[in-house]
């Protein structure tokens, strides 16, 4: 068989450019033409494009998103301040709240208060009671048992009353507004008049699907809330804008005028929505 040279003293013509390059050196493109490895291109890809499927729409295994319910925060050590002769108590909360939030509409329910204000009772500020009698799921009238945490209730605002599903064991908390709160002249007992049933109270400007009314059996524990009142501080930045406002406490009416000026609560009390439970 004849056999070629190796072209390592031969020159070759290259097809797109016409310089005679060493011959060693040409490589040849997808067309056939011979060109010198400088000037080598590849073949284009969209001259033979893959074929591509379509984008897959779903995931196998998806499902609805939740509406996550808020987890109580905790407070600052000994975050309640009261004075004399006043009945507004002021919270502790750094960074309660942004600029942008200071409006916001918010029902707040304080737990795990270690211990008492001044003459302020940690059932005072818990408002934490009982049912005093069984309720069906349409009643508008709800009785709670005598003590500080019911007749501490503001008028006007929600209650959530407990209830746990004895064969599933989950929270089945039902939230309840009413406007008015009267207290028996001999019992004590508190009553809660024009109630709505099964409905939810907005926290942090954010109002949650409403819970569903059902009947409660006496002795169902029951806990209330209060309106925040923003109180900010304005501060002087030195640049721009050249203030701020801040958040850093806001405050709660406590119905009666305190008599003494004190400050407490203890370790870790917390603040969430009247209804924690999903």
């Amino acid at each position: 068989m004849t056999r070629f040279a190796k072209g390592s003293r031969a020159l070759m013509i290259s097809y797109r450019s016409g310089v005679a390059f060493p011959y060693r050196e040409m490589v040849q493109e997808w067309t056939g033409a011979w060109v010198h490895k400088s000037e080598f291109e590849p073949k284009q890809p969209q001259l033979e494009p893959q074929p591509v499927g379509a984008d897959p729409q779903g995931l196998q295994h998806a499902y609805p998103a939740r509406t996550e319910f808020p987890t109580p925060d905790f407070l600052p050590n000994n975050p309640f301040s009261i004075t004399n002769g006043t009945k507004i108590m002021t919270v502790s909360f750094p960074d309660y709240s942004t600029e942008a939030q200071g409006g916001e509409l918010s029902y707040v329910r304080f737990q795990g208060v270690k211990s008492a204000v001044g003459a302020r009772s940690i059932e005072q500020i818990e408002l934490s009671s009982t049912l005093n009698a069984d309720i069906s799921a349409t009643a508008t009238s709800i009785t709670l048992s005598a003590g500080d945490g019911a007749s501490w209730l503001p008028s006007n605002s929600y209650v959530v009353i407990e209830k746990i599903n004895s064969e599933t064991g989950r929270y089945e908390n039902e939230v309840v507004s009413y406007v008015s709160v009267s207290i028996h002249i001999d019992t004590g007992i508190v009553t809660l008049s024009n109630c709505v049933r099964g409905t939810a109270a907005p926290f942090r400007g954010e109002t949650f699907p409403n819970t569903t009314a059902s009947s409660h059996l006496a002795g169902a524990k029951v806990f209330g809330c209060r309106l925040v009142s923003i109180d900010p501080d304005t501060v002087v930045t030195g640049a721009q804008p050249a203030t701020i406002q801040q958040y850093n406490r806001f405050t709660v009416d406590m119905i009666q005028n305190s008599t003494s000026t004190a400050t407490g609560g203890g370790f870790q009390c917390t603040i969430g929505p009247v209804n924690d439970r999903a």
